[in-house]
């Protein structure tokens, strides 16, 4: 089951990520509208970028916006679950060993008592987001069920990869679940919810260029 999982069907997942979510970033922005987006862009990109750049950095930051500092139990449940899912797959060493193994690229990893800090804290906040969805009305209202078996998806990859980096009883079931779940995350990202992964900074690029140029960023009018 491990050499199966770890063999070609990984890097055949990794394929599809990457492609994936390549393909969904090109439509997105072919997707705008040329007379109500682009046509501001271009002779306006100065501006343009700095509304960017500021709409991306200040959402990357906890409590940088106003909505992040209004809820600020959510923005830290919020930012432990997405930053442990970020960073400990990138930087744990077992992860960092395959890709040198399978790619011949390497870089450095994080020592494995901050990389069980981080996926507990990303556990730890996914389990809120989760009970926060189910007890309040008006998030509750739009979770679906593709939405819980996400959450279940990458809980369930949090906590499988916690157990075995522990080699706890039954390591071989704890490691073929995690990576099982691994390759599931990789295959659906591009056609789920999981593509905000990458879809985040479009929207976000958007929004703020929309800002920077059409809604007061700029400082003197422009044909409109």
């Amino acid at each position: 089951m491990y050499e199966i999982l770890t063999g070609p069907l990984l890097w055949i997942s990794f394929a599809v990520f990457f492609v994936g979510l390549t393909a969904r970033v090109v439509l997105y922005f072919k997707g705008l509208d040329w007379r109500l987006d682009r046509v501001a862009y271009k002779p306006h990109m100065n501006y343009g970028i700095k509304g960017a750049v500021r709409s991306v950095y200040r959402w990357l930051l906890p409590f940088g916006t106003h909505s992040w500092r209004a809820k600020p139990i959510f923005t830290l449940m919020f930012f432990a679950f997405h930053f442990g899912l970020v960073i400990v797959p990138i930087f744990l060493e077992g992860h960092a060993v395959m890709i040198r193994n399978g790619l011949g690229i390497g870089w450095p990893s994080m020592p494995q008592i901050l990389a069980d800090v981080l996926a507990i804290a990303a556990l730890m906040g996914g389990i809120g987001i989760a009970v926060r969805r189910f007890l309040l009305p008006e998030v509750r209202i739009l979770t679906d069920f593709k939405d819980v078996m996400l959450l279940v998806l990458t809980l369930t990859l949090l906590f499988s990869g916690i157990m075995a980096s522990y080699h706890t009883a039954n390591y071989s079931v704890w490691i073929n679940l995690h990576i099982l779940c691994g390759v599931i995350v990789l295959l659906t990202a591009p056609f789920t919810k999981l593509a905000h992964i990458a879809l985040f900074f479009c929207t976000r690029i958007q929004l703020g260029m929309d800002f920077g140029i059409k809604r007061g960023g700029m400082k003197s009018n422009f044909d409109w």
